[in-house]
């Protein structure tokens, strides 16, 4: 379940968050297209990348759809809280821990934009059928 998820009384349990149609998207190039944005303006390192990936934060994104909502969202990993105890290519501190969780939600909005842009091109001739259009509109 999402860490900001909130179930709401009137859907309880029937929600979907439609993470396979999202990884698909993903797959088709919104996480390429997004992170090679987010490169561009981030004030990460070379290291403080490497750090990153060697404690798999890439790959512990969680992109979903929120059905109470009706929005794509996100869900951006941190540095764990045992960072002290671990072994990392570069030593960290906390001012370094505070500008890579920083530097995590800044790709995860990255990318979240470039998901909606993929939804706004699939809207006319979805292959996903889902999105706003599909499910933006509840049934009353």
């Amino acid at each position: 379940m999402p860490r900001e998820f909130e179930w709401q009384e009137e859907t309880l349990g029937s929600e979907d968050f439609y993470r396979e149609d999202v990884e698909d998207l993903l797959q088709d190039g919104a996480w390429k297209e997004g992170f090679n944005e987010w490169t561009e303006y981030t004030n990460l390192d070379e290291e403080q990348v490497r750090i990153i990936s060697d404690l798999g934060l890439f790959q512990a994104f969680d992109f979903y759809w929120d059905p109470t909502e009706d929005r794509l969202r996100f869900d951006a990993p941190t540095i764990p809280n045992d960072w002290r105890e671990r072994e990392t290519t570069a030593p960290l501190d906390s001012s370094t821990v505070s500008m890579i969780d920083t530097a995590l939600e800044d790709l995860g909005r990255a990318v979240q934009e470039m998901l909606e842009t993929y939804l706004e091109r699939n809207d006319e001739a979805s292959d996903y059928g889902w999105g706003e259009e599909t499910y933006g509109h509840r049934e009353e």
